[in-house]
Parts: structure tokens; sequence; C-alpha cells
């Protein structure tokens, strides 16, 4: 396996990680199948260009993601979200529908041509004898640090504490005085933003446009299908599982045969092995 291959597929596992991440804690902590997650990944790609679009400097996209998506991941929580909490077939429907609505709010906006955005830091380096791109390189460093920092805060911290009491036991946590509206809108949000930040780092590497969300959101499903819910190490399993193998076969052949290759091992995965590869004790 080249050293480009093999960098190829770390980028992969990092980004689609970043991208998951968010998808696991609505679905595995909230219970709620968020088919508009791919669209908050979207709207993130778009913080650049909106940044580009004020006359901003390039580092303000990262205060612009966070507002425009933090913004509207608080309005979909409260308007039509939290009345859906552990409710997964009437959200997935309910979220389906604020997909094509948020679609169709980006273009009005922005049309439905590609946007494109330039690398914010140029230039490659050479690793173990091959050039690569200084950008990924720096990207794929920040999401090992942000997973470590998260794996931590999630096992050491008493928020984490209470959101496994949460999701073990929602009323006897609310009768021990845990707030869980307050603790589950604020997990939807941070997974919203975590799929935002996902977006804007992968926009200067794709072409921004209206319906990229889709792609993302079917390969964050596939990867909680194979990992399994409720955990980190699942979600790196399953997220490791997809992207290499969709890489690798997309080099060997094409990007047709990868995108063929994990719908066929997902669907043995919900047949054989609908639990995932890791479950959570």
């Amino acid at each position: 396996m080249s050293t480009v291959l093999l960098l190829n597929i770390l980028w992969q596992i990092s980004v689609l990680a970043l991208v998951t991440i968010g998808l696991a804690i609505v679905f595995g902590q909230l219970k709620i199948m968020n088919m508009a997650h791919g669209e908050l990944v979207m709207i993130g790609a778009y913080a650049p260009v909106i940044t580009s679009s004020l006359g901003l400097p390039g580092p303000f996209q990262i205060f612009v993601c966070l507002v425009v998506v933090g913004i509207t991941a608080f309005a979909m929580e409260r308007l039509v979200i939290r009345h859906f909490y552990g409710r997964p077939f009437d959200s997935l429907l309910a979220t389906w529908g604020l997909s094509i609505l948020l679609r169709e709010v980006v273009e009005l906006v922005f049309g439905r041509g590609y946007q494109s955005v330039s690398l914010p830091v140029q230039g490659t380096v050479t690793v173990i004898g091959a050039d690569y791109p200084v950008y990924r390189l720096i990207v794929m460093a920040g999401i090992g640090c942000f997973f470590t920092v998260l794996f931590l805060w999630y096992r050491k911290s008493r928020i984490g504490t209470e959101i496994k009491a949460m999701v073990e036991n929602p009323q006897l946590a609310e009768a021990c005085g845990i707030n869980t509206g307050r603790l589950s809108s604020g997990c939807f949000v941070f997974g919203a933003l975590t799929a935002g930040i996902a977006g804007m780092v992968l926009a200067p590497t794709i072409r921004v446009e209206p319906m990229i969300g889709l792609d993302y959101l079917i390969r964050s499903f596939f990867s909680l299908v194979v990992g399994g819910l409720g955990s980190i190490e699942g979600l790196f399993i399953g997220v490791s599982v997809i992207a290499g193998s969709q890489s690798i076969v997309s080099s060997v052949f094409n990007q047709t045969y990868g995108y063929l290759f994990i719908l066929i091992l997902s669907i043995l995965f919900l047949w054989l092995k609908p639990n995932g590869l890791y479950r959570n004790r």
C-alpha cells in the first residue's frame, strides 16, 4: 500500500469520524434519526463562502460556521426535534422534511451551482517519501486532538455522567435533579456543531453545493451500522471499516464500485450482525 493511499485513508477516516460523531450523539443518545444531519454538514461547508461574501478575513469562517449552524440547530431542536425524543421512526419523517427545507433555503440563497473554496494553508510536506498537502495533515491532527479530549471529557466529567444517566433511565435522571430537557438540547446542538465544523474543513477539498450532505449522511449511517452505537470505540471501528474499504476499492476500481461495496457491506451487517462490531458494556 502506497504512502499516499494510506494517508488518504487516514484523511477519509478522520473527516468521516468528525461527521459521524454528531449523528452518533443524536441517534445513539437521544434516539433521534436525524435525516437533516447531512444538511448541517452542507451548511458548515458554506461557512467559508458566507465569510468571503461578507468581506471578513479567513479565520472568521470558524465563528461564522458556529453561529450559523448553532442558530439553525437550536431552531430545529426548539421547533421540531424536542417533540420526537425516543421516537426514531417519527423523527426520521420529521427531519427528512427539515432536510428538504434546508436544501431549498440554501439553493434560494446561493443557487444550485458549485462553489469553490481555496485552501487556507497551501503547500505540501514530504511524509515517508511522498508529498502530501499540509492542510490535510493539520486537519487530521486537529481531529485526533478533538476526539482525545472528547473521550476523556465524556468518561471523567459530571455532564458525561449525567448524559449516561439520562440515556439509561430518563425518568430516574429527572427525579435525581438532572434537567434532561436542557441536556438533550445541548447534546443535539453539540452534535450539529461537529457536523458543521466537519463541513467547514471539508469545503476546500470538495465542490460545495446544496446536495453534498446526502453522501455524508449515508456514509455516517453505514459507519454506525458497522461499528455499533453507544461508544467512541465503536464509532471509530465503523468509520475505519467504511472509509478504509471505500478508499481501497475506489482506488483499485472506481468510485462507483467503492459505494457499491460499502452498501453491500452495510446490508450484510444489518442482516447478520445488527448490533455492530462493538457493543459498549
